[in-house]
């Protein structure tokens, strides 16, 4: 089966970037079997052999910048002091140093600069993606939106992924362009396309090149976790340092 998932981008080849999926680790149900997350109520052993097979199998140069995700807008720098802090997203301009969100349906986003100087990785639920947290992750990164590379790694796809008004709402406030990421289904429900609005909303940060975003993971349960479709579920981690 396939543990690891590779952005398929134009990133330097010092850049370094996985996505898990489900599988290789020790997790029993529901957690099976390769959980990253320890908030989700799984054996804790469990999740620190988990977290040790995945510092051995991609030979992390570092301790992840393991974060308490909280659908926001915080941007951290990924080093020993921000460990356990409060964000959904980080970066580092630092060899060996490791950033890492992780997910269950909210999209990740990769980012990365043509010259691999920096690189960030972001945790997007609708909440997080509608207050700012893409805007802010390239803040903190600092660079000519033209030198920007992007990797939509797996998230809940819009035939999955229905939503209130109130969503819908929340995007169109800000961008009439929003109205082509959602379908109609009825009065009070409509489904949301979360990689077209993350794509948008680079775009209108001036980044258009922008790879990924072809994964389901509410569909596709032999690989990825879905908290959508199984409230009770372990979580993918998302990670990327420059070598």
């Amino acid at each position: 089966m396939l543990n690891w998932i590779t952005p398929r981008w134009n990133a330097p080849l010092h850049v370094k970037a996985y996505s898990s999926t489900r599988h290789g680790g020790v997790s029993v149900p529901p957690f099976d079997s390769f959980n990253l997350a320890s908030h989700v109520g799984d054996d804790p052993m469990a999740v620190a052999a988990n977290r040790a097979l995945l510092t051995q199998n991609l030979a992390l140069p570092s301790e992840p910048c393991w974060m308490q995700q909280v659908h926001g807008t915080q941007v951290l720098s990924a080093d020993s002091e921000n460990v356990e802090a409060c964000a959904d997203a980080s970066f580092t301009t630092e060899r060996g140093q490791v950033c890492v969100v992780m997910t269950a349906d909210c999209l990740p986003v990769f980012f990365c600069d043509r010259e691999g100087t920096k690189v960030a990785v972001a945790h997007a639920g609708w909440r997080g993606l509608a207050a700012g947290i893409l805007e802010n992750t390239l803040e903190a990164l600092d660079l000519p939106p033209a030198d920007v590379l992007v990797w939509l790694a797996p998230a809940i796809s819009v035939k999955a992924f229905e939503v209130g008004e109130d969503v819908r709402a929340a995007f169109m406030a800000q961008d009439d362009n929003a109205s082509q990421a959602f379908i109609f289904k009825d009065e009070t429900h409509w489904f949301a396309d979360l990689y077209l609005l993350a794509r948008q909303r680079l775009a209108l940060s001036g980044v258009l090149e922008v790879s990924g975003g072809e994964h389901c993971t509410f569909s596709e349960p032999d690989l990825f976790y879905s908290y959508r479709r199984e409230a009770v579920t372990g979580r993918m981690a998302h990670l990327i340092w420059l070598e």
